[in-house]
């Protein structure tokens, strides 16, 4: 299960870089080309959430004591999903503003001609301190795998600490019965030899009585 997760995890990886850099060139680039971008980052955001989809189905069939590490994980992703989906709407509303000042004829009036440049600032902005974000987010739910996965190791190594102590006592209690019921044969020869008419036990027979035990 955990290898279809990270395969999911890898292809969403790839798609998401993928929709950031397109969004990311929506309002420099020509109507015509504008108009592909945006039809192709629509049909990889729909991708993107049906992978989601998908790795939200694998992580509720982990047993619960696994489960959160990777719950975790999606939530981080779907995060990341929802700030593509608002990107995106930026880019558009940028896109859309050329798109009517190409429509009315722009002739290119200074002040218009500002505006735009101000609109692709701000969205290039956002876009660098959007991209930090996502990058703050990815080193934290790295951080949280980390720490989740130690507290499982140590769980680990506790549980195997544990069971190896009980089998120790077991050996130490084995090893003490043992050691009683050799001495009580011995204390069983030696009364039998100072009772006269009882046949005595011989070393030979304490020892296979011994190994019987």
């Amino acid at each position: 299960m955990s290898s279809d997760f990270e395969g999911y995890e890898q292809d969403f990886a790839v798609l998401t870089a993928e929709i950031t850099n397109k969004i990311a060139r929506v309002p420099r680039l020509p109507p015509d080309e504008k108009k592909q971008v945006v039809a192709n980052v629509e049909k990889q955001l729909e991708e993107a959430k049906e992978l989601l989809e998908q790795m939200d189905l694998e992580v509720r069939e982990i047993p619960p004591q696994s489960r959160g590490m990777y719950s975790n994980r999606m939530r981080s992703y779907k995060q990341e999903m929802g700030k593509l989906e608002t990107d995106f709407k930026r880019s558009r509303i940028a896109y859309s503003d050329e798109v009517r000042n190409e429509l009315l004829g722009d002739d290119g009036n200074s002040s218009e001609n500002q505006l735009i440049k101000l609109r692709e600032e701000r969205a290039h902005l956002l876009d660098n301190t959007e991209r930090l974000e996502r990058s703050s987010r990815r080193l934290e739910a790295g951080y949280q795998i980390a720490v989740e996965t130690e507290q499982i190791g140590q769980e680990m190594l506790e549980n195997l600490s544990h069971d190896r102590e009980k089998i120790q006592r077991a050996r130490e209690r084995m090893r003490k019965l043992r050691l009683s019921k050799v001495q009580s044969l011995a204390q069983s020869h030696t009364t039998i030899k100072s009772q006269p008419g009882l046949q005595p036990v011989t070393s030979i027979s304490l020892k296979n009585s011994a190994l019987l035990v």
